[in-house]
């Protein structure tokens, strides 16, 4: 077998031509002349532009950062064992065991696909954000213009001096008990610190968290562990009104990825104003 053939750019195409619009979430949309992913698309989903993807494929571009290979990873929705074959191609170090998993199994993927109009999103072990869908773009403002490492719901619900210039969602969110919420947040990221100790981004978000956010102290510092698991808030989008939610987390116990699912009760005044603000699209 040939060294092209092996070759970064030549597996990332190989990966892109095997997937189907419908696995990777997409609409099948008009005739296509093959069934994988248009360049475009694989873009799209991992959230680089088209040229980049043009030049990896093409071998001009050899050396990916790790946060462009693990967007990859999801987007083709690799196996772990193909995600770490994908870091070697880059050159890289696969994740190592004992450290948060910022990757999204093959299986979980099908069952976010699966869960259609509905706002959904994935954060990591930290909070940070990993993927999200459509719908939720809509509903609360695409993060998609947050480069990946400051797409973190802790430094987004607790600003530090310095941070991310933007937060995570557009709009105004009222927790109908934020104390709680906040509570939660911070002991969930506790228990986290047990799991993952040796975790370089989780220490030092840990650190800046603890020196540049007074409250985040004060509720860290009241040695609290425990998970996050449902909450309920009020949207308020500019055209659409106040929106009412059910706010569930569902967490894999495997990979300690947190699924973050919106819901509205059906047929209910804010089913119909969610409606209308994914009707209305991204913003």
């Amino acid at each position: 077998m040939s060294t092209d053939e092996t070759a970064l750019g030549t597996t990332i195409r190989a990966w892109r031509d095997r997937l189907t619009p419908a696995e990777a979430g997409l609409p099948a949309g008009r005739a296509r002349r093959a069934v994988g992913l248009r360049r475009e698309e694989l873009a799209d989903l991992a959230g680089v532009s088209v040229d980049y993807v043009v030049r990896l494929e093409q071998g001009r571009a050899t050396t990916p950062s790790a946060q462009v290979v693990s967007a990859l990873a999801r987007a083709l929705r690799l196996s772990r064992q193909e995600r770490d074959h994908l870091y070697r191609l880059a050159g890289l170090q696969p994740p190592l065991d004992g450290m948060i998993n910022d990757h999204i199994p093959p299986g979980m993927q099908r069952v976010l696909t699966r869960l259609g109009d509905t706002p959904v999103a994935v954060f990591t072990a930290d909070w940070r954000l990993v993927w999200w869908n459509r719908s939720w773009a809509a509903l609360l403002g695409d993060p998609s213009a947050i480069a990946p490492e400051d797409r973190s719901l802790i430094m987004s619900r607790f600003p530090v001096p310095g941070g991310p210039p933007r937060r995570l969602a557009d709009l105004p969110i009222i927790s109908e008990n934020r104390e709680a919420s906040d509570r939660a947040i911070v002991a969930d990221l506790r228990r986290a610190s047990a799991r993952y100790p040796s975790d370089p981004r989780l220490a030092t978000l840990i650190r800046r968290m603890l020196g540049g956010n007074e409250r985040f102290a004060a509720l860290w510092h009241d040695g609290a562990v425990g998970g996050h698991a449902e909450d309920r808030k009020t949207i308020r989008h500019p055209d659409i009104g106040d929106i009412t939610v059910d706010c569930d987390v569902l967490n894999d116990s495997d990979t300690d990825l947190k699924i973050i699912i919106y819901t509205v009760a059906p047929g209910s005044e804010d089913a119909t104003k969610l409606d209308l603000a994914l009707v209305a699209g991204v913003r």
